[in-house]
């Protein structure tokens, strides 16, 4: 509450009425405990205002909300419990349910879950990406594999002479590793624009969202690159280690 007070049961609550702040705001009231307030054809007091909370997807901002006092109309009851105790909460209200109003089946739901519910949509969207994205990697792994392979056997002469002349196993690897590199940073460029257009176009439809951090994508390139290079270091540490009078025979 962040002024008045709540309802304590009596008879006269029915004739009171308690406002969120986004109500009071839409009314344009100011110091409303006490003023009069219609709601359809039930005209009352405002004794009481509650901050804002939402009830609703975090696509929409919070609207105003009433709260009334309607004991006969009542169509679901809201029990505050803790996670250890909701096992007797649901037992001690089934029975309660069944005592007076037996004659329909007892149901129940955790609030918790209702608003998991609200973001099934983008829990889905969010599997389908990893997957996806999960097998663009292996794909691009694969394709890296073989052009590493592809590489270092056209650059076999090449390396047999280096190593000749003195070359260490970290200076070819980075030899052959620089190439591709170069074609991910390319490629992280060309992708940071418009992975930034498209996540700040879905963020676009909350009402309520995050920014996009320049971390996120930061992150996201070093994992790229060392993907990249692990994969390139399979076939370039090979090439390395292999015996450079043979690769210059074989030429």
């Amino acid at each position: 509450m962040t002024a008045g007070r709540g309802f304590d049961g009596s008879v006269s609550d029915s004739a009171h009425y308690i406002l969120n702040e986004a109500a009071i705001k839409e009314l344009g009231m100011k110091d409303p405990i006490g003023k009069r307030f219609r709601l359809r054809k039930t005209e009352g007091t405002i004794i009481g205002v509650v901050k804002d909370f939402h009830f609703a997807s975090m696509r929409e901002k919070i609207g105003p909300m009433v709260f009334f006092y309607a004991p006969d109309t009542y169509a679901s009851l809201y029990i505050k419990t803790t996670g250890d105790g909701a096992p007797k909460a649901i037992a001690a209200a089934e029975k309660e349910f069944k005592q007076y109003n037996g004659q329909f089946p007892f149901g129940y739901t955790f609030l918790d879950d209702i608003f998991n519910n609200l973001y099934q949509g983008e829990q889905r969207e969010g599997t389908l990406f990893n997957y996806f994205a999960g097998i663009a990697i292996l794909i691009s792994c694969l394709g890296l594999l073989g052009l590493a392979a592809y590489t270092a056997q056209v650059r076999t002469r090449e390396i047999g002479v280096r190593k000749v002349l003195g070359a260490t196993v970290t200076n070819v690897v980075a030899l052959l590793a620089k190439d591709f590199i170069k074609l991910v940073l390319i490629a992280i460029v060309i992708a940071f624009p418009i992975a930034w257009l498209a996540m700040s176009h879905w963020l676009d439809a909350f009402a309520y969202r995050v920014g996009i951090s320049w971390t996120t994508f930061i992150l996201s390139a070093a994992i790229a690159l060392l993907i990249a290079f692990i994969t390139i270091s399979f076939q370039s540490v090979k090439a390395a280690l292999a015996n450079p009078v043979d690769s210059l025979r074989r030429e």
